[in-house]
C-alpha cells in the first residue's frame, strides 16, 4: 500500500514514517529541507521537497506517487510563544489546516486517494462548559477567547472538509498535547525550559483539565487508521486527563526546578490574555474511548505520569530533589 505524508519531518512526522515503513507500506514524504529529504530518503521513504502552500506543487507530488492513502500532519509550531496572541501565534498553521488542507484534498481526488487522515487537535477547542471530559461528540467551544476564534474556524473547517467528503473516507485526528521527542513538551521544548525559569506559573486554581499523548503513541494511532476506523473524528489521548494544577507540579518536581509561581487570574489576564488563563483555568479534557474501540489502538504510554518520567529521565538538573508523586 502506497501511503503519503505531508509534514513528513515534524515532531510528529519523524515517529510516523519509520513506523509506516515497518509496516511494510510504501512511504512519500513531503518536507521544505533539502537536508530532511535526505534524512526521509535514509529510511526508506521517497522524498519531496515542496510547501505545503504550493498548490500546483503539492499536485504533482501526489499524483506522481499516487497513494492510497494520505495523511496530512503539516503545522508550524515550533516557535509558539505567547497565548496572549494565540490566533497570530497559529497563523500559518491556520492557513496549512485550511488552505494547505484544500490542496492535499484537490491532490487525493486527482490521484484517485481512498482515504485522508488529517491532523486535528483536542484540548483548548472543547466546550468549556459542563463535564470535565469531552467526547467526539460533545461540540467545540461556541463562545472561545476572542484570541482563540480563528484557530478553533481553522480546526472545524478542517474536520468538516475532511469528514464530509464524499469521495474518499476521511479522518480527523484529535491528537492531545504532545510530549516526547522534538515536541515543546520535550527535552529542550518550550514548557521545560519556562518551568525551569519559574515562567510558567499556576493561574488561580489550576483546573484546566489537559490530555496528552507521547508524540510516538500519536504516531501509532495514525498508522492504526491507515486501515481501520470508520470516516469522522478521533480524540488521541491517554488515560490521564489531569488539571494544571496536578501536571505543572508534577513535571516542575522531576526537572528539579522550584514549585511553579501562582498567579491569581486578573493579574495572569493582563501577561497571557483570556486565552491564556482559560488554558490554565477552563479547559476540558478528552476521552480516548472511540479511538481505542475503533481503532484497535491502545497507548504504549497510558499516563503523562510515567511517560514525563520517561522522556525526562536524563534532563533533570543536578539539584534535583526525589520526586514528589501527585496522587492519581
Amino acid at each position: 500500500m502506497k501511503v503519503f505524508v505531508a509534514g513528513a519531518t515534524g515532531a510528529i512526522g519523524k515517529q510516523l514514517v519509520p513506523q509506516l515503513l515497518a509496516k511494510g507500506y510504501e512511504v512519500t514524504g513531503t518536507t521544505r529541507s533539502p537536508e530532511k529529504a535526505n534524512r526521509l530518503r535514509v529510511l526508506g521513504a521517497q522524498a519531496v521537497i515542496v510547501d505545503g502552500l504550493d498548490q500546483p506543487g503539492i499536485m504533482r507530488a501526489v499524483t506522481e506517487a499516487k497513494p492510497d492513502v494520505i495523511i496530512h500532519e503539516e503545522t508550524a509550531l515550533s516557535s509558539f510563544k505567547n497565548p496572549k496572541h494565540f490566533d497570530t501565534e497559529f497563523a500559518k498553521t491556520n492557513q496549512l489546516r485550511t488552505t494547505g488542507l484544500d490542496n492535499v484534498l484537490k491532490a487525493a481526488r486527482a490521484a484517485g486517494s481512498r482515504r485522508v487522515i488529517a491532523q486535528s487537535f483536542t484540548g483548548w477547542p472543547n466546550q468549556r462548559t459542563g463535564g470535565p471530559i469531552k467526547s467526539e461528540d460533545d461540540p467545540l467551544d461556541s463562545n472561545p477567547p476572542a484570541q482563540m476564534t480563528q484557530s478553533i474556524a481553522a480546526i472545524r473547517s478542517l474536520e468538516g472538509a475532511v469528514t464530509n467528503a464524499a469521495d474518499f473516507d476521511g479522518l480527523a485526528l484529535r491528537y492531545g498535547s504532545l510530549y516526547g521527542a522534538g515536541t515543546s513538551f520535550g527535552p529542550g521544548g518550550e514548557y521545560p525550559k519556562q518551568i525551569r525559569k519559574r515562567a510558567l506559573p499556576l493561574i488561580g486554581d489550576g483546573s484546566g483539565i489537559w490530555s496528552f499523548i507521547h508524540v510516538a503513541d500519536a504516531a501509532a494511532a495514525t498508522v492504526a487508521a491507515v486501515e481501520r476506523g470508520a470516516p469522522g473524528v478521533y480524540n488521541i489521548v491517554d488515560d490521564d486527563p489531569a488539571p494544571v494544577s496536578a501536571w505543572l507540579p508534577y513535571l516542575a518536581d522531576l526537572l528539579g526546578a522550584k514549585p511553579p509561581r501562582h498567579l491569581p487570574v486578573w493579574l495572569a489576564r493582563l501577561f497571557v490574555g483570556d486565552a491564556g488563563t482559560s488554558l490554565m483555568t477552563q479547559i476540558r479534557g478528552s476521552s480516548n474511548a472511540r479511538a481505542k474501540r475503533d481503532l484497535g489502538w491502545q497507548p504504549a504510554h497510558p499516563s503523562w505520569r510515567e511517560g514525563f518520567r520517561e522522556t525526562f529521565a536524563t534532563n533533570a538538573t543536578p539539584a534535583s530533589k526525589p520526586l514528589t508523586r501527585q496522587p492519581a
